[in-house]
């Protein structure tokens, strides 16, 4: 069993990043000198993510798929090389599996282990797969769901499909929201109302949230904001809070969200996949903000998961800014307001969460290897 490899295939986003390295974590508690190695995107923020793991990663050039002339050319020529980068790195083990986890860069690395007859899982965390997915879905031996909802568009593969829910980083089973309240200077009595656009920030939600600070401060006595930005962003908003009423700490980033989110009491954010497992698992009432602008509007079918259990409120992100501020105006007062309401909403929480989909990957994981090669 020593050194067998588990290679993980995807990025752009921390959606597509924090489940794999949920799993790696996972795996590493079986099989300590088991090899981990992740294939990324060349965006910043998935070694941003990545490079306070100590896991092994590389960046592949792949691009993303587009029907315009040059642009296609350039997603040929990426994936071709990229396909070669992460077959030579294949190939190089005796005993791998190689996980696709989403995004422009799981589909070459994933051929690339198809070609080469090692074992192919995919997890597929959207309820509506995304298009390197349903590729991926083809060459399969294993593929893990979070919804059952999603099998359906898998139901003509070959794949054995399993419906876990959403792998989660350790820090979840653990969180240390004492510690995170004295490392941000956070007032303990004082309940904390979280802004965050996901790990590369909205530029839509902070919009909204900041032209609400001056109406926000009448709960001053009673609530404080952390609000994270996204890199891109950090300026301009820190600015907007210079003359905020209620405490604040403005951040660009922050890597603990498990511990954070714990310390929360209601956060506003998007709905993305992971997003909504977190905020299940941390027990922590939302009002999710969907992103709009996906074609098959996955957002909005994810934060309608936590709406229909009664943990998670909806507003959506209106182009008519006055709107989308009035909106969310009135959803935080009202929550901000009510107590029992928060009660509820964290005890509907606790009634969804799933906290053992990691486990349950991984022991499959081993068992393909266990079993030899594919074909």
């Amino acid at each position: 069993m020593d050194g067998r490899s588990f290679f993980f295939a995807g990025g752009g986003t921390g959606g597509h990043i924090y489940p794999s390295i949920a799993v790696a974590e996972q795996i590493v508690k079986f099989e300590p000198t088991a090899k981990i190695h992740f294939f990324i995107s060349e965006r910043s923020i998935d070694e941003q993510i990545l490079s306070n793991t100590g896991f092994e990663y590389s960046a592949l050039p792949a691009r993303g798929f587009s029907i315009w002339p040059g642009r296609l050319i350039a997603f040929c020529t990426s994936f071709l090389n990229s396909f070669k980068i992460a077959k030579r790195a294949i190939a190089e083990c005796k005993s791998a599996v190689v996980i696709g986890v989403g995004g422009f860069i799981a589909a070459p690395a994933c051929f690339a282990a198809h070609k080469l007859k090692v074992p192919v899982v995919l997890l597929n965390v959207d309820i509506v797969p995304g298009r390197a997915n349903k590729i991926i879905g083809r060459w399969a031996n294993e593929i893990f769901l979070q919804f059952e909802d999603t099998r359906q568009y898998f139901a003509k593969r070959k794949a054995n499909i399993n419906v876990v829910g959403c792998p989660l980083r350790s820090g979840f089973e653990n969180p240390e929201p004492d510690k995170i309240r004295s490392e941000l200077g956070l007032d303990k009595n004082k309940k904390t109302l979280l802004i965050t656009g996901a790990s590369s920030g909205s530029e839509n939600i902070n919009r909204t949230v900041c032209s609400l600070l001056e109406k926000l401060g009448v709960f001053a006595d009673d609530w404080q904001i952390v609000h994270l930005t996204g890199v891109g962003n950090y300026d301009k908003v820190r600015q907007k809070y210079a003359e905020a009423k209620i405490g604040h700490r403005v951040l660009s980033y922050f890597d603990d969200m498990p511990s954070l989110l714990a310390a929360s009491n209601l956060v506003v954010g998007r709905s993305g996949a992971v997003s909504i497992a977190e905020y299940a698992a941390a027990s922590v009432p939302s009002i999710c903000m969907p992103y709009p602008y996906h074609k098959d509007k996955h957002q909005y079918l994810n934060a309608g998961k936590l709406v229909d259990a009664g943990a998670a409120v909806i507003v959506d992100d209106l182009p008519d800014e006055e709107e989308r501020q009035g909106w969310l105006g009135e959803e935080l007062e009202e929550l901000m307001k009510d107590e029992t309401k928060l009660h509820q909403m964290r005890q509907a929480c606790k009634s969804i969460a799933r906290l053992d989909a990691s486990l349950k990957i991984t022991e499959k994981l081993v068992k393909i290897l266990d079993s030899g090669p594919k074909g």
